[in-house]
């Protein structure tokens, strides 16, 4: 049975949402999701473009609706990404590891929002050999992941 973060990235669409200014954009698990066929959006307030592709500044300004958030945002904002998924209709959000507070997990619970923490997201969505992949194995070997 796969567990919750494999069972995240089985979404069509996805909004990455970063603030470069501040910390890099996640690059990595948006260019994968986006090399596997999903639909991607970057979502970056202090962006014009991520590899090439447009940037939106919130979620609002989508063309469409999205399934599913990956929250990469400096720590203090995490909370109101989170709330403004929820805002968006949004049910399935992935914050990344050490982007996670507890105002943010409340906000989750309150609003229905499925938060995964914990794990970087590269681990789940990259396929193949990676330095990535050592760590997934390295996980499932554990029996966490």
């Amino acid at each position: 049975m796969a567990s919750p973060h494999e069972q995240f990235w089985t979404h069509e669409s996805y909004a990455f949402v970063g603030r470069s200014d501040a910390k890099p954009f996640p690059q990595l698990s948006y260019e994968e999701a986006r090399k596997q066929g999903r639909k991607v959006f970057a979502v970056d307030p202090s962006a014009q473009t991520i590899l090439g592709d447009k940037t939106y500044p919130d979620l609002e300004s989508l063309p469409e609706k999205v399934e599913a958030v990956v929250l990469e945002v400096p720590k203090e904002e995490t909370a109101s990404w989170v709330e403004r998924a929820a805002d968006a209709g949004v049910e399935h959000v992935w914050i990344h590891m050490g982007r996670d507070t507890p105002d943010a997990l409340t906000v989750a619970k309150e609003r229905g929002v499925e938060a995964l923490t914990g794990r970087c997201a590269v681990m789940y969505v990259k396929q193949g050999f990676s330095l990535h992949s050592i760590h997934r194995w390295a996980v499932k070997l554990g029996g966490k992941y």
